[in-house]
């Protein structure tokens, strides 16, 4: 969907000063809350409560020292000078790896657990598909002191099979979803019906900025400390802003908390990869930008992945995280007016670049974030010289077995 340029300029002014989501969480024509009326009273609720709560100093203050001493923000900004020299550009890796968990979702996971106390709840639900959020949730949840159960794909627990282990020893009772593609959609739906059976003693944790108004705004508001720190990283290390900015786009938390603190910087190119998966073919990737349309899935009206007959598309990705139909809606938002643009990688080259950082950084990527490495790889040899920030979102232990029985 493109939008004119008019509205377009209208609709970024909206953002950037905080107007959208509107009302009706709504992100010009995205986003809503398509919702069974059994759970719209407890998303209002939860509306109303996540504002009252970034609105209370105490509390705030609160998270900030949690962030702190349990998460380990600030993660750290990396030059990475062994790329630097492969590819024939300033590089700067933002590095949420080394957050508590090891990924980005420990961000969103902590807001939340800490919202799911205020409201009362006596039980918390999330949904996984790489199996990050999944353990963030649980640790979330074992830090605050809420039982947390976590739906996940039966096949995304074959191949994240680490990750189960870890949801489990801190606690949480994983949940197989042997339903649909066995991947995160499945895991979403149950996580919905779980919490449409029972909307006022369960809290739904959700891993994304996906879903019904309000959780894309409020997923926005607590993975937007990313951008925030790397903005000022950078400008401390390299005295100014990147030209381009990189991340991964499944349903799009990292990538959105990345992203919004450069929004209004127009000299800094903002670039989100999805799963190019096997080919561009219907079935074989995940990205739901680059290849869908607009429709309505889990309760919000953006980007997603479907066929003649309005039926949803099973997805394909070596990501498990990243192997999802639908996208959060400010994604989509930014593609239609202009400000981001979209791209795919391919199985191959995430697999090309993980190879590669491991090799010339030392670091191990998650899969997820080896999507933005090879497209920023690819944009800085076409522009060589120039400075690049990637959002590494996770690190690359939970792909072991996938990656053991790939490169056998």
């Amino acid at each position: 969907m493109k939008i004119q340029e008019a509205e377009a300029r209208s609709l970024m002014a909206a953002l950037l000063s905080g107007e959208l989501p509107d009302s009706e969480g709504r992100f010009g024509p995205f986003g809503g809350r398509f919702a069974p009326e059994t759970l719209m009273p407890a998303l209002f609720r939860l509306e109303r409560q996540a504002r009252q709560f970034f609105a209370d100093e105490d509390a705030c203050r609160a998270l900030d020292e949690e962030r702190r001493e349990w998460v380990g923000r600030p993660t750290p900004l990396t030059r990475a000078r062994g790329l630097e020299r492969a590819w024939g550009a300033q590089v700067w890796i933002k590095r949420e790896d080394l957050a508590h968990t090891g990924a980005h979702k420990i961000n969103n996971a902590l807001g939340q657990a800490h919202l799911a106390r205020r409201l009362g709840a006596a039980q918390v639900v999330a949904e996984t598909g790489a199996g990050q959020h999944g353990v963030a949730a649980a640790a979330a949840c074992a830090r605050v002191g809420l039982p947390c159960a976590v739906y996940m794909g039966a096949l995304d627990m074959e191949r994240q099979a680490p990750n189960v282990q870890r949801m489990r020893q801190l606690g949480a009772e994983v949940v197989a979803v042997d339903k649909g593609d066995r991947t995160l959609r499945a895991a979403t739906d149950e996580a919905f019906r779980a919490w449409v059976a029972d909307p006022h003693g369960v809290y739904y944790l959700l891993g994304s900025a996906v879903g019904p108004h309000p959780y894309p705004w409020l997923v926005r508001e607590l993975q937007k400390i990313i951008g925030e720190e790397a903005r000022q990283q950078f400008a401390q290390s390299a005295g100014g802003l990147p030209d381009a900015v990189f991340a991964c786009v499944g349903g799009g938390s990292n990538a959105i908390g990345l992203f919004h603190a450069f929004l209004g910087d127009e000299s800094a190119r903002i670039f989100g990869i999805e799963a190019g998966g096997k080919g561009p073919g219907a079935g074989q990737n995940a990205a739901s930008l680059c290849a869908g349309k607009p429709g309505v899935l889990h309760g919000s009206y953006s980007m997603l992945l479907y066929d003649d007959d309005g039926q949803v598309l099973e997805t394909s990705s070596i990501s498990a995280g990243l192997d999802y139909p639908g996208v959060g809606p400010e994604h989509a938002l930014l593609q239609a007016v202009g400000r981001a643009a979209y791209l795919a990688a391919s199985d191959e080259q995430a697999l090309e670049a993980l190879a590669e950082c491991c090799r010339l950084e030392g670091i191990l990527p998650a899969l997820e974030p080896a999507h933005a490495l090879f497209a920023a790889r690819a944009w800085a040899r076409e522009n060589p010289g120039k400075r690049i920030l990637i959002g590494l979102s996770g690190r690359g232990d939970k792909d072991m077995p996938t990656l053991t029985q790939t490169l056998s």
